[in-house]
């Protein structure tokens, strides 16, 4: 099968390199939306179908954004041309911040050193350009005040970045694989992106609005409706699934050689002889009729915005691939609507005392399915996240959390209520006739029969397209990447990996689990990237004599 193609650099003020590389394919659609930066050679193709190869297309990307969910979404809105300026009227609760931003009021928040706006902030994440970029858009909102953002937005569509949104489905990632009837974590104006108050959107939606919390499925739509309203789709491509991210290399000695991937015991041996080029993105894209067509594209930078949720952590232990035993919400939601679950006097075995957990707990519950709950934690522990959560506004996971404070296991009782916790339990394996074996921390061992498991105890980003995974990129490169215990390393005010340069990172892959804090990463993104042009700029125009002419 053909592959379609995308490589050498744009044209104009993009460009940074003058040789001639190889040719290849590329989708008629993003010839379409970079035409106008490709020259006549392009122009001049006929336009075909979005799903159609085209011959003889050379182009590198400035940025590929692999992941179309809130993180790759607000990026795409940055690279797009849009710039957060300080509203006139706007005065921030924080002086000394309100102070810094009057300072260079006529520059938009991109042009501004983010790294002096940044100092002195403090919030919930460990990421200061996070936090920075939070209290301009939600001020004072850790206090419980519902502040309008200070910015307001621009577009100024001579500083768009070209570049490419890639997702596995329609813009809003995860989002619209989530339980549908769970609420929200976050209010839902915490979960809006720039431009668009979310408040607006939902009261369009629908009428009644109780509570500040919503349903997945509605900020899943309210994504899809925003990359449509803010004019970004020509950016986003759906159903597309990336194979390999490699880092093509030059031999410095030949100036006519192409690029190529060079193997990293190549690269060791001989590492001043080889300078870094371009990324190559390879991978392929389901087409209708269910056939896959590959697809080669070159960029000059990659943001990874996949989030975490593609690979759920597992126990490992022994039976935990029986067919009986599940490890995410959708596929027990998905048990217990077909049925497989109903009438059945075995509990439901639960492993996990997060968020996700507890919505799996109350599922259960609510279709009056008996529960074994096991956590290794005590109900006492402080991490615990329902210690975090107000009880007013979150009801329903206090109602969890007292359960598993007061419907413990007892050894000498030897029942089981219709919801009986286990704290500072662990499984030890599962049998193929549907039992389980527990262990407590004093290390005594109890056998269940069970009607099925839900381990739900994390989980970790697919980043198999990555050498090693990806791991070599964390703080631990030992350990796979995830978002408490081993994020990806970067620059803080950046975003770019600390290991690999023209290699950015954000949302829950470098710890930003909330759509508040994962729009920071846009932000310290296209900053970098516009800094990074305005050198070429200069630099260009310096070889060029003073007059603007290379």
């Amino acid at each position: 099968m053909p592959v379609w193609c995308c490589r050498c650099s744009l044209a104009g003020h993009f460009r940074n390199y003058s040789d001639t590389e190889t040719e290849g394919e590329i989708f008629n659609s993003l010839v379409q939306y970079l035409g106008d930066n490709l020259g006549p050679k392009v122009k001049g193709m006929p336009l075909v179908e979005e799903t159609s190869l085209l011959e003889d297309s050379s182009v590198t990307l400035p940025m590929v954004i692999i992941g179309n969910g809130p993180s790759g979404i607000c990026l795409s809105y940055m690279l797009s041309g849009y710039r957060p300026y300080l509203s006139s009227e706007a005065i921030h609760p924080n002086a000394i911040l309100h102070s810094k931003l009057e300072e260079a009021r006529h520059l938009s928040i991109v042009d501004q050193d983010l790294e002096y706006l940044s100092e002195g902030l403090e919030g919930r994440s460990s990421n200061p350009v996070a936090v920075l970029f939070d209290t301009l858009l939600h001020p004072d909102a850790d206090f419980g005040y519902d502040s309008p953002s200070i910015l307001h937005w621009k577009l100024e569509q001579h500083h768009s970045i070209p570049h490419l949104v890639l997702g596995k489905g329609p813009p809003g990632g995860a989002w619209h694989n989530m339980e549908g009837s769970m609420l929200t974590i976050s209010f839902g104006n915490w979960m809006e992106l720039p431009g668009l108050k979310f408040k607006d959107w939902i009261s369009s939606k629908r009428r009644n609005l109780k509570g500040d919390r919503v349903m997945p499925e509605e900020i899943a739509r309210y994504y899809k409706h925003y990359v449509k309203v803010m004019g970004l789709q020509k950016n986003f491509r759906e159903n597309t699934y990336i194979t390999s991210v490699s880092r093509l290399y030059r031999d410095q000695g030949d100036n006519g050689s192409q690029d190529r991937d060079i193997s990293a015991k190549h690269l060791q041996n001989q590492k001043s002889k080889f300078i870094k080029r371009n990324w190559e993105i390879r991978g392929y894209q389901r087409v209708a009729g269910g056939s896959h067509v590959p697809f080669c594209l070159f960029a000059e930078n990659v943001a990874l915005a996949t989030g975490t949720l593609d690979s759920p952590a597992h126990l490992e232990v022994e039976g935990e691939e029986f067919p009986f035993v599940f490890h995410s919400m959708p596929e027990f939601g998905a048990a217990i609507n077909s049925g497989k679950l109903c009438g059945r006097v075995d509990p439901v075995l639960i492993v996990g005392s997060g968020l996700t957990a507890a919505d799996a707990v109350l599922c259960a519950y609510n279709n009056n399915i008996p529960v074994i709950h096991v956590f290794r934690r005590r109900v006492t522990d402080p991490s615990l996240i329902f210690k975090q959560l107000p009880k007013k506004l979150y009801p329903e996971y206090h109602k969890v959390y007292h359960m598993m404070c007061t419907q413990s296991y007892s050894a000498d009782s030897d029942h089981l209520s219709d919801y009986t916790s286990f704290p500072e339990h662990r499984v030890l394996s599962f049998k193929s006739d549907m039992k389980c074996i527990l262990q407590s921390v004093s290390g005594l061992k109890k056998i269940f029969k069970l009607s099925a498991a839900v381990i739900l105890i994390g989980s970790h980003p697919n980043l198999s397209f990555l050498k090693e995974q990806g791991c070599y990129l964390g703080r631990n490169s030992s350990q796979p990447i995830s978002c408490k215990g081993n994020p990806v390393e970067i620059d803080a005010y950046t975003y770019e990996c600390v290991k690999e340069a023209n290699l950015f990172a954000l949302g829950p892959l470098v710890g930003d689990n909330f759509v508040r804090f994962l729009k920071g990463g846009a932000l310290g993104v296209t900053r970098c990237l516009v800094t990074r042009q305005k050198k070429k700029q200069h630099l260009f125009v310096q070889r060029g004599g003073g007059d603007g002419v290379a």
